[in-house]
């Protein structure tokens, strides 16, 4: 997982790497939570790029990041999601809470 923070813009993108499931998602949301504490950015993009699997222990680790971002009056964003993880976001219905961006947006070209 590879972390970048933009202090002109107070956004945080997080990169996750591999599998998002129950062994991994306590050491993500760790590591994660730090990153906001230290930051306390304004928003936070989660990039799925280089994801290759993730369970519903993902999706509960996804909530709970958005969670800690509310309390800061935080956003968050994802961008590079796979046709599967995307059709199970679809399915329960994260869309509604944490958006998909699209990558080429302005937002981003800002970082």
């Amino acid at each position: 997982m590879i972390m970048n923070y933009n202090e002109s813009t107070r956004t945080l993108i997080i990169n996750f790497d591999g599998e998002i499931d129950h062994h991994s998602c306590n050491e993500i949301a760790a590591i994660s939570d730090n990153a906001i504490k230290k930051y306390l950015p304004i928003k936070v993009i989660f990039d799925f790029k280089n994801v290759k699997f993730m369970d519903s222990a993902g999706i509960g680790m996804l909530i709970g990041r958005y969670k800690q971002l509310m309390r800061f009056d935080g956003k968050a964003e994802m961008i590079n999601v796979n046709n599967d993880i995307k059709r199970i976001f679809s399915m329960v219905g994260i869309f509604k809470i944490i958006p998909l961006v699209d990558e080429n947006t302005e937002t981003l070209a800002n970082l």
